[in-house]
């Protein structure tokens, strides 16, 4: 495994860290495509426990259904290294494009202090509210147990997932992305392993699961951490650098607000998702969101990957004064988003049913979930505009556009519709379900739209600060 990890990082030593010069469709797939693959091998750390959740004998699909109402509270672990990694990120791109280097140093370790103190913060807090806060999120009494057994190991763990999700990107925006793939590789490698010997040899189920997912990011932080104080890199984290500097962190945090609103309305979504379909369907419906936010993370990885490869280049021609570059950026990396967007609701139209069986067999499961998942990702092709608009906001600095536009998709459309829709025309459950496509179709059009009118003239122009 070290030959193959030490091929993927090799020509790191040869690249060009200047991003400023060079064809834009080639600097944005180098940096892209290793995050593409490093993302769909992440998201594999969540996904495959629920594949071999869904097939524990014993457990049907009570255990399924349990880790479902485990993820919004696991998404507010991600939303806060959202937050601070979506913040520190950029500056550290536009820090490099002026050639401050000792800036960019000080986001970096300030950064870390910051995953630190909130990692410690969020676990005491997890483990004291878990009970009452699983009930809330429409754990059953069935549920609960699986539910519990799971949350509670992993918010052990957390602050290692944190150091993996907020640290891991200012290698990638160095242009080290070989490096950056092979944190990932690693401890997806060892989930990949230790996941049944955890779950079925030793008979732990669904604390297995979560055990190896623990074991799995502690790995990748300690990789991530090595490179950043080793000689590789042109930028090190440094111990001089994490006194807290309180005008840099309300920075960060300000720009960081929108990576961080993204991952926690989904948090909320699922909470209303999760206690409207109890209301309406049951625990199979919760079943079935579970299985359709598993699909939707790995269609999601490839725009994902590709508007996150985009940003280093964004933010360093713009601190580096290249706007006829900024305007090709952003032409590259929508027409790629809204192509491949097109191309995956399609999928999810003729191959429902293949989808589904990914996660679980069973008849119930597949009967509903076929017709739900039509009506979820119907007009897919949309979610792209606000991924690439919300993208150029933030790699650019733009923190309060980034922030209206994060709310405005999931707080401000979908959460409404989700209480209001299964209430018109006797919806029921499939209100749920449409909430998501009308919001990709509004917030989406309306984020990129925006990012139009507003950011293009100044682009030519010339005057954008």
């Amino acid at each position: 495994m070290m030959q193959l990890l030490q091929k993927l990082h090799e020509p790191d030593r040869h690249n060009n860290h200047d991003f400023s010069s060079g064809s834009i469709p080639q600097t944005i797939l180098k940096l892209s495509i290793p995050l593409m693959i490093g993302q769909f091998i992440s998201v594999l750390y969540n996904i495959v426990d629920r594949i071999y959740i869904g097939r524990i004998s014993h457990a049907n699909s009570d255990a399924l259904t349990g880790i479902g109402v485990t993820f919004p509270i696991i998404t507010v672990v991600t939303a806060f290294s959202y937050l601070i990694s979506t913040g520190s990120t950029p500056l550290c791109s536009i820090a490099r494009g002026k050639q401050k280097n000792r800036d960019a140093e000080e986001i970096i370790g300030n950064s870390f202090a910051l995953l630190l103190l909130t990692g410690l913060v969020l676990t005491v807090i997890g483990l004291l509210t878990k009970k009452p806060l699983l009930y809330l999120l429409g754990a059953s009494d069935a549920t609960f147990p699986y539910a519990n057994d799971y949350l509670s190991i992993y918010l052990l763990g957390n602050i290692f997932v944190m150091i993996t999700l907020g640290m891991n990107g200012f290698i990638n925006c160095q242009g080290f992305v070989g490096f950056g793939m092979a944190t990932v590789i690693i401890g997806a490698i060892l989930n990949l392993i230790l996941d049944p010997l955890f779950i079925f040899v030793f008979q732990l189920g669904v604390k297995g699961a979560a055990i190896a997912t623990v074991i799995s990011q502690l790995i990748s932080a300690i990789w991530v951490l090595r490179f950043l104080t080793g000689s590789r890199t042109l930028l090190k984290l440094r111990r001089c650098c994490m006194n807290l500097k309180f005008p840099l962190i309300r920075q960060i945090l300000s720009l960081g607000l929108s990576g961080f609103i993204m991952q926690a309305t989904n948090c909320m979504v699922q909470i209303v998702c999760n206690v409207s379909l109890q209301k309406f369907g049951g625990d199979p419906y919760v079943g079935v969101m579970t299985i359709i936010n598993s699909i939707r993370e790995i269609l999601s990885i490839p725009v994902n990957g590709l508007t996150q490869g985009a940003q280093p280049v964004l933010g360093y021609n713009y601190g580096a004064n290249k706007y006829s570059r900024v305007k090709s950026c952003i032409k590259v990396m929508s027409l790629i988003s809204i192509g491949y967007t097109t191309i995956a609701w399609i999928l999810t139209m003729i191959a429902p049913q293949f989808l589904i069986l990914l996660f679980d067999g069973s008849g119930e499961l597949l009967e509903i979930g076929t017709h739900a998942i039509r009506i979820y990702f119907f007009g897919f092709c949309f979610m792209s505009l606000q991924f690439s608009g919300q993208s150029v906001f933030t790699g650019l600095g733009k923190a309060k556009q980034a922030i209206f536009f994060s709310l405005l998709r999931k707080a401000i459309i979908v959460v409404p519709l989700t209480l209001l829709l299964p209430y018109i025309g006797n919806l029921g459950v499939h209100g749920v379900f449409l909430a998501e496509p009308i919001s990709n179709l509004i917030g989406g059009t309306a984020c990129f739209v925006t990012m139009l009118c507003t950011m293009w003239p100044k682009f030519s122009g010339g005057s954008l600060r």
